[in-house]
């Protein structure tokens, strides 16, 4: 499963590759620098989903907030079920092998 995160396009650095356009986006106040070479539409301001450093489409902003909204609370759901005691992102215990005999 892959994950794609939205972003929003504070700056952007042309080249004469545009296979090296690249650009800074802000992840919530964390700001990386992205390849857009595979959006060379996308413009300042605008919002795009990244994966592995690569702008894969850009979204309009409507749609990366409920993307957002989206994690907030699966980690919300996440946090409540481990204070409950049911974090079920434990490994299982391993069970002893048995012998070659099935013993």
């Amino acid at each position: 499963m892959c994950l794609a995160v939205p972003g929003k396009i504070v700056s952007i650095v042309e080249d004469e590759q545009p296979h090296l356009r690249r650009g800074k986006v802000d992840f919530g106040g964390v700001l990386k620098e992205v390849c857009l070479a595979y959006t060379p539409e996308a413009a300042i301001g605008d919002y795009v989903l990244v994966h592995v450093g690569f702008a894969l489409n850009r979204i309009d902003e409507d749609e990366a907030h409920r993307i957002l909204d989206t994690f907030r609370e699966m980690d919300e759901l996440a946090q409540a079920q481990a204070e409950a005691g049911g974090d079920t992102a434990e490994p299982e215990q391993a069970r002893p092998e048995t012998g070659g005999d099935g013993s």
